[in-house]
Protein backbone atom coordinates (compact mmCIF):
# COMPACT_ATOMS: atom_id res chain seq x y z
CA UNK A 1 0.00 0.00 0.00
CA UNK A 2 1.20 3.69 -1.40
CA UNK A 3 2.19 5.65 1.98
CA UNK A 4 0.01 8.81 2.79
CA UNK A 5 2.46 11.22 1.32
CA UNK A 6 2.51 9.10 -1.90
CA UNK A 7 -0.96 9.13 -2.46
CA UNK A 8 -1.52 12.98 -1.17
CA UNK A 9 1.43 14.14 -4.17
CA UNK A 10 -1.01 12.04 -6.62
CA UNK A 11 -3.86 13.66 -5.57
CA UNK A 12 -2.18 17.37 -5.56
CA UNK A 13 -1.14 16.39 -8.92
CA UNK A 14 -4.53 15.05 -10.39
CA UNK A 15 -6.58 17.42 -8.68
CA UNK A 16 -5.18 20.75 -8.07
CA UNK A 17 -6.22 22.47 -11.06
CA UNK A 18 -10.22 21.20 -10.73
CA UNK A 19 -10.05 22.35 -7.73
CA UNK A 20 -8.64 25.41 -8.34
CA UNK A 21 -11.61 25.92 -10.87
CA UNK A 22 -14.14 24.82 -8.97
CA UNK A 23 -12.97 27.28 -6.38
CA UNK A 24 -12.82 30.06 -9.11
CA UNK A 25 -16.49 29.43 -10.11
CA UNK A 26 -17.64 29.16 -7.17
CA UNK A 27 -16.26 32.16 -4.91
CA UNK A 28 -15.41 34.16 -8.70
CA UNK A 29 -12.11 35.50 -6.80
CA UNK A 30 -8.67 34.06 -7.82
CA UNK A 31 -7.44 34.89 -4.67
CA UNK A 32 -10.07 33.72 -2.71
CA UNK A 33 -10.02 30.13 -5.01
CA UNK A 34 -6.30 29.82 -4.34
CA UNK A 35 -6.98 29.61 -0.66
CA UNK A 36 -10.13 27.32 -1.47
CA UNK A 37 -7.88 25.08 -3.23
CA UNK A 38 -4.64 25.44 -0.43
CA UNK A 39 -7.15 24.93 2.83
CA UNK A 40 -8.66 21.87 0.58
CA UNK A 41 -5.60 20.24 0.41
CA UNK A 42 -4.34 20.79 4.04
CA UNK A 43 -7.89 19.54 5.13
CA UNK A 44 -7.40 16.06 2.72
CA UNK A 45 -4.03 15.72 4.36
CA UNK A 46 -4.68 16.12 7.66
CA UNK A 47 -7.44 13.40 6.51
CA UNK A 48 -5.36 10.96 4.93
CA UNK A 49 -3.17 10.85 7.98
CA UNK A 50 -5.92 9.30 10.22
CA UNK A 51 -7.30 6.80 7.57
CA UNK A 52 -6.48 3.67 7.56
CA UNK A 53 -4.73 1.95 4.13
CA UNK A 54 -7.91 -0.14 3.32
CA UNK A 55 -10.70 3.31 3.65
CA UNK A 56 -7.85 5.34 1.29
CA UNK A 57 -8.14 2.28 -1.07
CA UNK A 58 -11.68 2.36 -0.80
CA UNK A 59 -11.73 6.29 -1.10
CA UNK A 60 -14.11 7.81 -3.78
CA UNK A 61 -11.11 10.72 -4.20
CA UNK A 62 -12.64 12.88 -6.58
CA UNK A 63 -16.27 12.75 -5.05
CA UNK A 64 -14.26 12.81 -1.44
CA UNK A 65 -11.75 16.36 -2.38
CA UNK A 66 -14.80 18.25 -4.59
CA UNK A 67 -16.95 18.01 -1.15
CA UNK A 68 -14.09 18.77 1.61
CA UNK A 69 -13.87 21.90 -1.12
CA UNK A 70 -17.19 22.79 -1.11
CA UNK A 71 -17.40 23.09 2.26
CA UNK A 72 -14.28 25.13 2.11
CA UNK A 73 -16.33 27.43 0.25
CA UNK A 74 -19.69 27.26 2.41
CA UNK A 75 -17.62 27.98 5.40
CA UNK A 76 -15.42 31.00 4.04
CA UNK A 77 -18.49 33.03 2.14
CA UNK A 78 -21.32 32.07 4.04
CA UNK A 79 -23.50 35.02 3.04
CA UNK A 80 -21.47 36.52 0.98
CA UNK A 81 -22.24 36.74 -3.31
CA UNK A 82 -19.50 36.51 -5.69
CA UNK A 83 -19.06 39.11 -8.08
CA UNK A 84 -17.79 36.91 -11.01
CA UNK A 85 -17.44 33.03 -11.78
CA UNK A 86 -14.87 32.58 -14.89
CA UNK A 87 -16.04 29.15 -16.47
CA UNK A 88 -13.84 26.55 -18.26
CA UNK A 89 -13.03 27.68 -21.88
CA UNK A 90 -12.74 31.45 -21.01
CA UNK A 91 -9.48 32.01 -23.16
CA UNK A 92 -9.82 33.51 -26.13
CA UNK A 93 -9.62 31.76 -29.60
CA UNK A 94 -6.46 33.23 -31.35
CA UNK A 95 -7.95 31.72 -34.73
CA UNK A 96 -10.83 33.95 -34.51
CA UNK A 97 -10.91 37.86 -34.93
CA UNK A 98 -10.51 40.40 -32.35
CA UNK A 99 -14.60 41.23 -33.31
CA UNK A 100 -15.29 37.64 -32.55
CA UNK A 101 -12.97 37.37 -29.57
CA UNK A 102 -15.03 40.45 -27.46
CA UNK A 103 -18.33 39.04 -28.50
CA UNK A 104 -17.51 35.89 -27.36
CA UNK A 105 -15.76 37.22 -23.84
CA UNK A 106 -18.68 39.18 -23.28
CA UNK A 107 -21.33 36.05 -23.71
CA UNK A 108 -19.17 33.98 -21.47
CA UNK A 109 -18.75 37.35 -18.82
CA UNK A 110 -22.91 37.26 -19.16
CA UNK A 111 -23.61 33.46 -18.23
CA UNK A 112 -20.22 33.61 -15.18
CA UNK A 113 -22.49 36.44 -13.91
CA UNK A 114 -25.90 34.46 -13.94
CA UNK A 115 -24.10 31.73 -12.50
CA UNK A 116 -22.76 33.99 -9.57
CA UNK A 117 -26.57 35.28 -9.09
CA UNK A 118 -27.72 31.66 -8.92
CA UNK A 119 -29.24 30.20 -5.39
CA UNK A 120 -26.38 28.81 -3.29
CA UNK A 121 -28.07 25.44 -3.96
CA UNK A 122 -28.32 25.53 -7.73
CA UNK A 123 -24.81 27.19 -8.27
CA UNK A 124 -22.47 24.39 -6.69
CA UNK A 125 -24.89 21.52 -8.25
CA UNK A 126 -24.86 23.22 -11.92
CA UNK A 127 -21.28 24.06 -11.77
CA UNK A 128 -19.96 20.43 -9.99
CA UNK A 129 -22.48 18.88 -12.82
CA UNK A 130 -21.52 20.87 -15.97
CA UNK A 131 -18.01 22.92 -15.15
CA UNK A 132 -16.66 20.46 -13.61
CA UNK A 133 -18.02 17.82 -15.48
CA UNK A 134 -18.60 15.50 -12.62
CA UNK A 135 -21.17 12.64 -12.69
CA UNK A 136 -24.78 13.23 -10.49
CA UNK A 137 -23.87 10.36 -8.43
CA UNK A 138 -20.17 12.78 -7.64
CA UNK A 139 -22.08 15.29 -7.40
CA UNK A 140 -24.16 13.70 -4.80
CA UNK A 141 -21.01 12.61 -2.67
CA UNK A 142 -19.24 15.71 -2.98
CA UNK A 143 -22.59 17.90 -2.06
CA UNK A 144 -24.04 14.91 0.66
CA UNK A 145 -27.55 14.78 -0.82
CA UNK A 146 -29.40 12.18 -2.75
CA UNK A 147 -28.57 12.08 -6.49
CA UNK A 148 -32.70 13.23 -7.11
CA UNK A 149 -31.63 16.05 -5.09
CA UNK A 150 -28.49 17.22 -7.17
CA UNK A 151 -30.63 16.30 -10.31
CA UNK A 152 -33.85 18.32 -9.56
CA UNK A 153 -31.20 21.83 -8.52
CA UNK A 154 -29.34 21.37 -11.90
CA UNK A 155 -32.50 21.34 -13.44
CA UNK A 156 -34.07 23.85 -11.65
CA UNK A 157 -30.31 26.24 -12.08
CA UNK A 158 -29.90 25.37 -15.91
CA UNK A 159 -34.18 26.96 -15.85
CA UNK A 160 -32.91 30.05 -14.39
CA UNK A 161 -29.99 30.76 -16.53
CA UNK A 162 -32.35 29.93 -19.06
CA UNK A 163 -34.68 32.45 -17.70
CA UNK A 164 -37.56 29.92 -17.38
CA UNK A 165 -38.17 30.68 -13.86
CA UNK A 166 -41.95 32.48 -14.02
CA UNK A 167 -44.31 30.89 -11.88
CA UNK A 168 -41.97 28.99 -9.68
CA UNK A 169 -42.71 30.11 -5.97
CA UNK A 170 -39.34 28.43 -5.08
CA UNK A 171 -36.56 30.56 -7.48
Amino acid sequence: MEGTDRVFERLVRDNQNRIYALGLALTGNRHDAEDVAQDTFVRAYRALATYTPERIRDLKQKAWLHRIAVNVVRNRVRGVRPRLVELNGSEPDHASGPEEDVLRKAEIDELAARVACLPVRYREAVVLRHVQELSYAEVADALGQPVGTVKANVHRGLKLLRGENHGNRDD
